[in-house]
């Protein structure tokens, strides 16, 4: 079994194959060669007898009276290898030589009026009857162009001639063909098969080790097409093993983040417990400080959160229900607004009663982190805008505030965690989990515009009940 099995997986190989179409198209080539040799041939035969058969007849008329011995007639014509042979002019047919019993005759073929196509019918008819027939051959006479010579000849030795002519052809062909296919695979072989099974191996290679650097493979320096893939194999190759460390290297850091941020995170929440204990102490200077501590440990409280959130990347399934949108807008003003509330102006601009299917909870999240994001970006007293409506099958919100907009370096990574925060010392995980949460529910999320006047965020969820 395991024998067949590489003989099998031998002849499916792209060499195999090469070599086997090769052979096929070179005596594929060679049919198309000998077909017409052996017309050729025939022609070429024909066209000698009734020269020899005009000689013979030319001797003929030098002798007197037209006449010679029977012993030279019979010498004549075996010379020829003919039956009978007569001249033939525009007005008479002379019969020069001929047997004592003359014999039907059972085709005739005028040679001044053969094309190739011709030619070949004639040569596959006369190899494929093969008959004993007796054929009439009539040729023009070259320098008597209204003259013509007509032979009759027994086609067996012409067909005998013509199947060893076939034979020599045949053999030569094959050896033509053999010599013509190793030639051609071979080079098909050096150029094309070994440095595509080369392009291969690297690709298995990579695919089982992408970290080895020896799986890389190294260009050849050829100009052309393989050339070029090679290069370009070297190239997705290096990136991918980059990519593939800084794959590595960030899920690391994200493990020892996430751990850190755990800690941290029941650290600050006592340290919370302590600076509650500090806002009943009676001491003014105390009393300044107080809320702003509270507001720092707050919010890095919620970065710990959001970081251990985001690295868990096992957000649940979205538990759609019908809910009002101004109870929820409340509390996140209520969350995000408190120690600041004088500075900052909420507007709601959608009608009391407007309802959103969605997942209440998460839809919570993504409008604290969008809210979040649109105050942290005032630099004093400023404006929050919500607004929605509903169009066709879905809900459309915006988010508008009044701060300085977003600087153009930051919008192509902007809702990428660790790379997309506007702000200086921000990690960007707020839009990057908000635009999570909104894909979760099918939705998407967008800058609708930015400018110094302030950036509008475009929520669009589907809205099916």
């Amino acid at each position: 079994m395991g024998i067949l099995r590489n003989i099998k997986s031998a002849l499916s190989s792209l060499s195999a194959r090469l070599l086997v179409l090769t052979i096929i198209f070179v005596m594929l080539a060679e049919v198309l060669i000998f077909v017409p040799s052996v017309a050729f041939f025939r022609l070429n035969y024909l066209t000698k007898k009734t020269e020899f058969a005009h000689l013979a007849a030319l001797s003929l008329l030098a002798s007197p009276d037209n006449m010679v011995s029977e012993e030279l007639r019979e010498e004549l014509l075996f010379r020829v290898g003919a039956r009978s042979v007569a001249l033939r002019s525009p007005n008479t047919k002379m019969l020069m030589l001929r047997e004592d019993m003359p014999a039907s005759v059972d085709a005739s073929f005028d040679l001044s009026e053969q094309s190739p196509l011709i030619l070949i019918e004639h040569a596959l008819e006369a190899l494929v009857v093969r008959e004993e027939r007796i054929v009439r051959i009539i040729a023009p006479i070259r320098d008597a162009p209204l003259s013509s010579i007509e032979v009759v000849i027994d086609e067996a030795p012409l067909v005998k001639a013509m199947l060893e002519y076939a034979g020599n052809i045949f053999w030569l062909s094959l050896v033509i063909s053999v010599l013509t296919a190793v030639l051609v695979f071979l080079s098909l072989q050096w150029l094309m098969v070994r440095p595509m099974r080369r392009l291969s191996e690297s690709m298995i290679a990579f695919r089982r080790s992408p970290e080895d650097i020896t799986a890389s493979i190294t260009p050849s320096g050829r100009h052309d097409e393989i050339g070029t893939a090679e290069r370009e194999l070297e190239i997705m190759q290096s990136r991918l093993r980059f990519a593939l460390k800084q794959k590595e290297h960030l899920a690391a850091l994200g493990m020892a983040v996430s751990k850190i941020s755990h800690d941290l995170r029941n650290i600050l929440s006592t340290s919370h417990i302590v600076s509650d204990g500090l806002a009943e102490v009676d001491d003014p200077h105390v009393q300044k400080v107080v809320p702003r501590l509270v507001a720092s440990i707050d919010r890095a409280i919620q970065l710990c959160t959001e970081t251990l959130k985001f690295g868990k990347a096992d957000e649940r399934v979205p538990q759609r229900s019908r809910f009002p949108l101004l109870p929820l807008m409340q509390e996140v003003e209520l969350t995000i607004s408190a120690p600041k509330s004088a500075n900052l102006l909420w507007k709601m601009e959608f009608d009391p009663d407007f309802s959103l299917y969605a997942d209440r909870e998460q839809f919570f999240r993504i409008m604290v982190n969008l809210c979040r994001n649109a105050a942290e970006s005032l630099t004093g007293p400023g404006e929050i805008t919500i607004s929605a409506r509903r169009e066709g099958a879905q809900t459309v919100l915006y988010v508008r505030d009044t701060g300085p907009g977003i600087p153009a370096r930051a919008m192509d990574h902007l809702f990428e965690p660790f790379t997309g925060s506007v702000k200086a010392g921000g990690t960007g995980l707020g839009l990057s989990i908000a635009r999570e949460l909104v894909t979760a529910h099918g939705g998407t999320i967008a800058v609708d515009s930015t400018s110094e006047a302030g950036t509008v965020f475009r929520l669009c969820l589907p809205d099916w009940k």
